[in-house]
């Protein structure tokens, strides 16, 4: 089947979806992005979401192209145009193609580009890695320093991504000064005794939907939760460790650097945070 997708107003067959060659998005990385997942044919933290997609717009002084219930109902025609039970929605705006490439920001009122797609997932709640864990490496941490925003600007990600895989594991940690930063596309965590220890917000990491979710869940599930940063030799001392990200939702690490875990094996505070967030957002879906 040919997924339908959504450029500017229209939905499309996706073989017909189109944007200018001058577009900012693909000249400069001059976007945006956001992706929420779909279980059970409904929207997981679209709410969170849309507020953050709202705030990575006005840093980058890029016009919000909608009201978040128009959003809302994009995001629904699609999932049931496109018959998605479990999987994703990919949303980015740019600043759009205001003309001739140039440095120099278009006016405010730019009429920004906006596209959709979904990607089918069967099966996203219950992905075998959650058995059996992740393993990854730690890399030097070289991106721009406004990590907060959730940019197009993807290229050093995805090279750590092939660096995890040309090394023959999962993924990999960032560190800068000597302290983890966040994983390539994911929040990063270990586990101290009782004690869930994952770096405090800033500029330096992106504000993950998913980590707001899970240290909330964390808190109310009466787990301590300490935000500041920690390093990698403190991460392979930890009892256990994991990861968050809309599409991941809880992970546990298992290795760190060729180093082994506790036991080996996904540790209770992840595998029982994967529960709780996976059946909470399941309940309060849209």
């Amino acid at each position: 089947m040919t997924r339908t997708v959504y450029v500017n107003g229209d939905y499309l067959p996706e073989h017909e979806a189109k944007v200018s060659v001058f577009d900012r998005g693909f000249l400069m990385a001059d976007g945006v992005y956001e992706v929420t997942s779909v279980l059970g044919g409904k929207l997981i933290d679209f709410e969170g979401h849309a507020k953050r997609l709202e705030r990575s717009l006005h840093e980058l002084q890029i016009r919000k192209p909608m009201e978040d219930a128009a959003l809302l109902e994009i995001h629904r025609e699609l999932v049931a145009r496109n018959e998605i039970e479990d999987g994703m929605i990919y949303l980015q705006v740019t600043r759009g193609a205001p003309g001739d490439r140039d440095f120099a920001f278009p006016p405010a009122e730019t009429e920004p580009t906006v596209v959709l797609f979904t990607q089918a997932k069967p099966g996203l709640a219950e992905s075998p890695a959650a058995k059996t864990g992740i393993r990854i490496i730690s890399i030097p941490d070289i991106r721009w320093g406004r990590r907060d925003i959730k940019t197009v600007q993807l290229l050093y990600p995805s090279m750590g991504k092939m660096m995890a895989k040309a090394a023959g594991v999962d993924d990999a940690w960032m560190v800068e000064d000597d302290h983890v930063t966040e994983g390539t596309s994911n929040n990063a965590y270990i586990v101290k005794g009782n004690t869930i220890v994952t770096r405090h917000l800033g500029t330096e990491i992106l504000h993950g939907i998913t980590r707001a979710a899970v240290l909330r869940f964390a808190q109310e599930a009466q787990m301590k939760v300490e935000e500041r940063a920690f390093t990698i030799e403190e991460a392979k001392q930890a009892d256990e460790a994991f990861i968050t990200s809309a599409s991941t939702f809880v992970m546990p690490v298992v290795e760190i650097d060729g180093m082994t875990l506790g036991d080996g094996a996904p540790g209770p505070v992840a595998s029982r945070l994967r529960e709780i967030y996976i059946e909470e957002s399941r309940r309060a879906a849209l």
